[in-house]
This record gives C-alpha cells, sequence and structure tokens, in this order.
C-alpha cells in the first residue's frame, strides 16, 4: 500500500473574476466580426506567415480537418476558405508558438499550475516532450519514450485484472489511432473503453438504434439544400457549429424554413452574415429563423406531444398530414402510440412546454403540409434524464410525416467533437459486439474479452472506489470534461498511473495519479512522415463520411510522436514483442491499419484509395429505408414518459452552456460576444422575474448549489446576469458548473450525465 504523500491540487482553479463588461445580446453571428477576432487570434498565436500558410489547408481535400466540430466539408471547396472563426481559433491554439518544455515544469509544479485558471492552463503552449510526475513528488520531468512506454507496462502488468485499467478516448483521434487502440485495449483483456460520446450523443446512439437500427443520423449535406423544414432543438449552431449556418442559410434561399427550439434565443439562429459573401459583408445577412419556441429546459418532449397531438387531430380530418403509406409499409407501434398521445392534454402539455399556443399552431400549420424535414439536436436533447425519449419522440414525428429516406429528410444528430463518430465506428465502446469480436479474432489471432466493460460514468464511479488503478486517456481533458468535478478529481488521485496522450497542457495534467505521464502528440495541422515519406490519416464526419486529413506544418517539437505510435509503443512494451500483432510494425504503418480495418468494419473496404480526395459514405439503412435488423423490420415508434422534475419553490433548473469563446473544454478567450457577456465566464443567466423574487440585483455575488443524495455541491462565487430565459431556468458555463452535476445521475439506458437539467439553489454572498 502506498503512503505517498497526497498532492494539494485543486480541480477547480481560480474562482477569482476578471472584470466583467455587459453589452446587448448580439442580432447576428458571423459577419466582418468574426473575421476580424479569427485572424487577432490566429495572428497572436501562431503570427501572420504560419497563419496565412495554414488556414487555406484547413478542411480541404489535400489538406487536413480541422480538429474543431464534426460538420462535413462541402464537397466542393470555397474561394475563401471552409472554416469558421472558431476553427480558426482551435488551429491557433494547436498551432501556437508557446511551448510547453522542460523548464516550463521545472519553473511550475502541479500544485501552483492547479490554482491558475482552465483559460490560462490552456494558453501555456504546446507539449514538446515526454514528461512524468513521480509519486510524491510535484514537478513533472523529462522521461524518454521508451522509459515512458516501460513505466506503463510495468503498471499493467502489476494489476489483478485487465479490468483494473480505464482507456479512454477523445474524438480528437483518427480512425487509425482510435482503432489500433481498441485493438490493444481488447488485446490487454477488458471493454473498459469510455469516451467522450458517453458525456454527449450516446442518448442519440441509443435511441436511434432502437428506433432506425443505426446509431447515426441519416442526412447528407445536399439535404439541406432541398429540405422543407428544418427543426433545430437543443442547439446552438453559432457558437458550437458555426459552419451548420451555412447549410441553414442554403435551406432558406431555397424556400424552406427554419424553426428553432432551444431555451434561449441564440444569434446565430436569428440572423447569419456569411463571410464568405460578398452580401454577407455589405447587407443585413439572412434571417434563419422563422420561428423560435423558447422551451423550458427539458420539456421537449410535452412539446413534441402537443405538435403531434395537433398534427393528429388535422390528419383525423383531412387524412393527408400523415404518410399512412409509409407508416404501413416502413413502421410499428403507430396505434400505440396514438393511444399515448390521447392520453394527454393539450392545456397540459403546453403549461409544460412553457410556450404560447398560437406559435406553436403556426409550426403545426407548417409541418402539416410539408414532408421534407429534418431534425437537427446537440446537447440540448441528450443530457437528461429522459434525454434517450427526447430523441425517440423526435423519431416519432419524422416517422409520421415519412420524414426519412428521401432526399432532405432525416435525422441529423449534429456531433460536436472531429472524430467521436469516427472512433465509434471503428471499435471504440464498452458494449460488446460479438460480430465486431468474432472478426478481430479471424484477422489477428486472439480472442477478445466479453464481458461488457465501464462506460465513463461507471469508470469514474470504479477508480473512486478503488476497483481501476490504471487510467489512460487517449486526448481530451478528462476531469474538466466529466461530471461531479470534485468526486472524479478524487477518482483519478485513487489511481497507482494515469496517462494522457495530449497537445496541450489542460487540468487532466495536474489532477493525477499517484505516477503521471505526458505523452506528446502530433496536431492535426503537423506535418506527419516516417523516413521521410509524409503519411496521412482518416476521420468520419457528423454525416457518415470518411476521408483523408493530411498534416503540413512544421511539428512543434522533434520529440513529438503519432498517436498510433504511441499505442504501439505501449502495446509492444507490454507484450515484449511475444504477441499475434506485430504492435510496433503497426503503429507506424497507417496503410497497413487501414488494410487491418477494411478486414474487420464493415463499410470500409479499399479504404486507402477511397479515403483520398472527397472521401466516402458508410452504409446507412435509413437512407435505404431498410430495417430489417430491427424487431419485424420495421422502423420503431417510441412511447415516451414526460420529463420528471419536482421542484421545490426554491429551486431551479440549470443547463451549462458554452461561451462563444470556447470548444469543449477549451477556452480560448473570455468573451461570450453573442450574449454580450465579456471579459468573464463565472456568470450565470436568470429571468428577471426571478432575480426579484430573490431580491437579486444585476452582478450580485452568489452560490450556486446542487444536493443529490444527501451530497451537497456548490459552485461559488458567480455573477447574476439578467438574461431572456424562461422563468425557473439558469444557465451558465461548463467546465465551471461541471462540479454541480452528480455522477451517479444521469440518462436512462445512455448513463449521460444530467448537465442540461441540475436541480439547484441560488445563494447570495
Amino acid at each position: 500500500m502506498s503512503t505517498t504523500k497526497k498532492r494539494n491540487v485543486s480541480p477547480i482553479g481560480s474562482t477569482e473574476f476578471t472584470g466583467i463588461q455587459i453589452k446587448e445580446p448580439a442580432t447576428y453571428a458571423a459577419g466582418i466580426p468574426a473575421v476580424k477576432i479569427a485572424l487577432q487570434h490566429a495572428f497572436k498565436e501562431m503570427g501572420v506567415v504560419k497563419s496565412l500558410h495554414v488556414l487555406p489547408k484547413m478542411n480541404q481535400k489535400e489538406g487536413f480537418d480541422c480538429p474543431g466540430c464534426a460538420w462535413p466539408d462541402p464537397d466542393s471547396p470555397s474561394k475563401l476558405g471552409e472554416y469558421c472563426e472558431n476553427g480558426v481559433k482551435a488551429i491557433a491554439e494547436e498551432a501556437t508558438n508557446k511551448r510547453v518544455d522542460k523548464d516550463f515544469f521545472a519553473k511550475y509544479s502541479v500544485e501552483e499550475l492547479s490554482m491558475w485558471s482552465d483559460y490560462q492552463i490552456g494558453k501555456s503552449g504546446r507539449l514538446t516532450e515526454p514528461m512524468i510526475l513521480r509519486p510524491g513528488q510535484i514537478y513533472y520531468e523529462p522521461i524518454s519514450w521508451e522509459g515512458a512506454y516501460e513505466v506503463i507496462a510495468k503498471e499493467l502488468r502489476a494489476v489483478n485484472s485487465p479490468d483494473e485499467g480505464i482507456f479512454y478516448t477523445s474524438g480528437r483521434s483518427s480512425n487509425e489511432a482510435a482503432f489500433l487502440y481498441g485493438l490493444f485495449v481488447r488485446a490487454f483483456g477488458t471493454n473498459n473503453m469510455p469516451d467522450c460520446s458517453n458525456m454527449c450523443h450516446e442518448s442519440s446512439g441509443v435511441a436511434l438504434s432502437q428506433t432506425l437500427g443505426i446509431g447515426k443520423g441519416s442526412v447528407k449535406l445536399e439535404d439541406f439544400d432541398k429540405s422543407e423544414v428544418v427543426l433545430v432543438i437543443g442547439q446552438n449552431p453559432g457558437t458550437n457549429h458555426p459552419r451548420m449556418l451555412t447549410a441553414l442559410q442554403k435551406c432558406k434561399e431555397n424556400g424552406g424554413k427554419v424553426i428553432s427550439i432551444n431555451p434561449l434565443e441564440e444569434a446565430g439562429l436569428i440572423r447569419f452574415k456569411n463571410p464568405q459573401e460578398i452580401k454577407g459583408v455589405i447587407s443585413s445577412g439572412t434571417a434563419l429563423t422563422d420561428i423560435h419556441l423558447q422551451v423550458k429546459i427539458n420539456q421537449d418532449v410535452p412539446l413534441l406531444k402537443l405538435i403531434i397531438k395537433k398534427l393528429k387531430r388535422l390528419d383525423e380530418r383531412q387524412g393527408d398530414v400523415f404518410d399512412h403509406e409509409f407508416i404501413k409499409t416502413y413502421t410499428q407501434g403507430y396505434d400505440k402510440l396514438l393511444e399515448d398521445i390521447d392520453a394527454y392534454s393539450e392545456t397540459d402539455l403546453l403549461a409544460l412546454s412553457g410556450i404560447e399556443g398560437d406559435k406553436i399552431n403556426s409550426v403545426v400549420e407548417l409541418l402539416a403540409k410539408k414532408d421534407k424535414i429534418i431534425i437537427c439536436w446537440a446537447m440540448g436533447l441528450t443530457q437528461h434524464k429522459n434525454g434517450v425519449d427526447n430523441i425517440k419522440e423526435s423519431v416519432n414525428l419524422l416517422l409520421l410525416k415519412g420524414s426519412l429516406g428521401k432526399p432532405g429528410a432525416g435525422t441529423c444528430p449534429v456531433r460536436g467533437h472531429s472524430n467521436v463518430q469516427g472512433d465509434r465506428t471503428v471499435g471504440i465502446m464498452h458494449h460488446v459486439s460479438a460480430e465486431l469480436n468474432a472478426s478481430i479474432q479471424n484477422t489477428f489471432g486472439f480472442i477478445p474479452p466479453d464481458k461488457e466493460g465501464l462506460d465513463t460514468v461507471h469508470a469514474i464511479q470504479a477508480m473512486h472506489e478503488k476497483k481501476a488503478k490504471v487510467f489512460v486517456a487517449l486526448g481530451g481533458n478528462f476531469l474538466s470534461a466529466a461530471s461531479d468535478t470534485e468526486y472524479t478529481a478524487e477518482a483519478l488521485q485513487n489511481c497507482e498511473l494515469t496517462v494522457a496522450v495530449s497537445t496541450k497542457l489542460n487540468r487532466s495534467h495536474l489532477i493525477t495519479g499517484k505516477t503521471a505521464l505526458i505523452l506528446p502528440t502530433l496536431g492535426r495541422s503537423e506535418l506527419d512522415t516516417k523516413k521521410g515519406s509524409p503519411r496521412f490519416f482518416t476521420v468520419e464526419n457528423s454525416m457518415g463520411k470518411v476521408h483523408q486529413s493530411k498534416g503540413m506544418l512544421k511539428p512543434a517539437s522533434d520529440q513529438l510522436r503519432s498517436e498510433p505510435e504511441i499505442i504501439g509503443g505501449i502495446a509492444n512494451a507490454y507484450f515484449r514483442g511475444d504477441h499475434s500483432v506485430n504492435w510496433k510494425e503497426l503503429g507506424e504503418n497507417y496503410e497497413l491499419i487501414r488494410e487491418k480495418i477494411e478486414r474487420v468494419i464493415k463499410g470500409f473496404e479499399n479504404l486507402n484509395a477511397r479515403s483520398k480526395g472527397t472521401g466516402f459514405y458508410l452504409p446507412n439503412n435509413v437512407r435505404d429505408l431498410d430495417f430489417s435488423k430491427l424487431p419485424n423490420k420495421k422502423a420503431q415508434f417510441s412511447i415516451c414518459s414526460l420529463p420528471e422534475h419536482d421542484l421545490k419553490e426554491d429551486e431551479f433548473i440549470l443547463m451549462t452552456i458554452r461561451s462563444h469563446d470556447q470548444f469543449n473544454t477549451t477556452i480560448y478567450g473570455l468573451d461570450d460576444r453573442y450574449r454580450g457577456v465579456y471579459n468573464e465566464r463565472r456568470v450565470i443567466l436568470m429571468n428577471k422575474g426571478d432575480m426579484s423574487k430573490l431580491a437579486l440585483e444585476p452582478l450580485d455575488i452568489v452560490d450556486i448549489r446542487s444536493c443529490y443524495n444527501d451530497r451537497d455541491r456548490v459552485a461559488h462565487n458567480f455573477l447574476v446576469i439578467p438574461y431572456n430565459i424562461p422563468s425557473g431556468n439558469l444557465a451558465s458555463y461548463f467546465p465551471e458548473t461541471n462540479v454541480l452535476i452528480p455522477y451517479n445521475h444521469y440518462a436512462k439506458e445512455s448513463h449521460t450525465p444530467i448537465s442540461k437539467s441540475v436541480v439547484v439553489r441560488i445563494e447570495k454572498r
């Protein structure tokens, strides 16, 4: 038993204010301000010459895939570049000229660094060489690559069971790296492969798999040009997926309508000034949202039920509102769905939604006449206890309208990270697939484990209970991304070893196991060569298209290694060269990895050739209206329950949100200019009426408190901002408020944390 002294590190960091400025929320997205601010970030981090060299290659056929969101690229590149403001910020952070080297770590201890804000930590720069934090020490020191591999191998050999290892994956990883990582974890003997999708779109995957037979969306980018109605539910594309605004603009120009459903009215869905077009610069831009439904937090199911109920009444009168031929041919459960809808009162559903009846009637009138309907969604639907039902009710609406398997119609879960969908496709999952296991055995000659592994929330619990001892993260900032920050920190600190494969410094490098390793890897934009020859890897976008990505910048350090090389090195050290897989060779030869992917994963035939150029689409049964893997070979209607929130008089529902100056846990800056909040992140958006009830004034300082299972959690020091948000609802940024989210409260079936519906109280300081 180790008696190593515990490090005095903070999982939260600084809670001091940074000098807030408040302005009116923006009434449009993008335009000249977006271009100006993006270039300011790029020039500051990379310099002018490097910026002008790298930006034209981002999201281009012979270039590299943006490390930000997974929105697809058009087949024809635009003249002014296919990237957005946040994409430029992402690449500026990755290609920054700042360095975090051995001198940096000799100067700053992990205890001191942990007191910095996430913004300060992220701005430190690129990691340059392998580093180790030894037991009882507070300063990282250099270690050789081979020495690092041996440290990992030794700890993995020391576990009592392979299930004491946790192997996390971030969506930044390539298909090649993710496939090799999953292969090694299975060869090691466990399916403990939590990944970032567990925390975001797992609810989408569960709901879509059960209703439509595939855990992915069904639309292609071109479908937006042909759609008659696009519903954007629980999503803020202006900040989180800015290039999506161009697709919505084309939909509007072709006569389509956009309905936004969200507790906040976001600038990106009000009006869009496309900086790629002259008219987007000199004109007032394109008004995107035709109807905005300001639903109360997590009342999407009541709203959708009400819409369906009203459409049903119209169909009974007219007979042509629902697509009865489609329903008869392709679906199961229609009659039971109608019985469920009949059981609810329109008055009750309307009250729950918090929306004016006239607005809902306008939506019903529009949907009744259209069948080319796309429903897009993101975390606003998935991160609730009923997250799976939220998506299933959306699918119900599409099935009733026959809005699947035709141009301009279908499901569109909008993924956040650039290859999170690809990671899952090539095998990163804690579930057991007998088909995948058999294919791996036939291809590689070993028997993969058949015991289900741990997802993110249960991996945290296992580490906290000391049932897991080694944590390896292929990318990401696990501590800041996960729920229940302090509990997660305790879990990581209980480990014997934590390993982070990373490009930049983040808080997860500071809150560690007894021993910690940082393994620096190449970024998307960097040239990846072997024996002088450039290599490329592949990714899958949010719509199931696989294509190549090839960096072109000189690496930040000559000690960086690619993710496949790092995985191969770890595996080779662990197995000591005695295994049916030649791990070192496989880690260095991406073409060989792709040949193995072809043999193991269906749909990847001739991957080396087809991934070049614009790439290729993976098979999608919904596009072909093939539901043969589902019960009775039919798409499934679902009976969904209403959300349950038994709030006391002094309680609110809080949703965590991004500012416009961040991507996931990466903080680019301190301005959320679309919402009018500048130079501060410790803020809480609140309805004016609710403020009056609590006798709160603008910029009063409050603590936010949650209590689940008799455990109090507190987020200290937040400034109250009056905002257009439904009464009883609050919004605040993550990761600052992740401390309030209980690790053991999550979506049914998907286990996605309830980050968008946390019950809290407000206490004035």
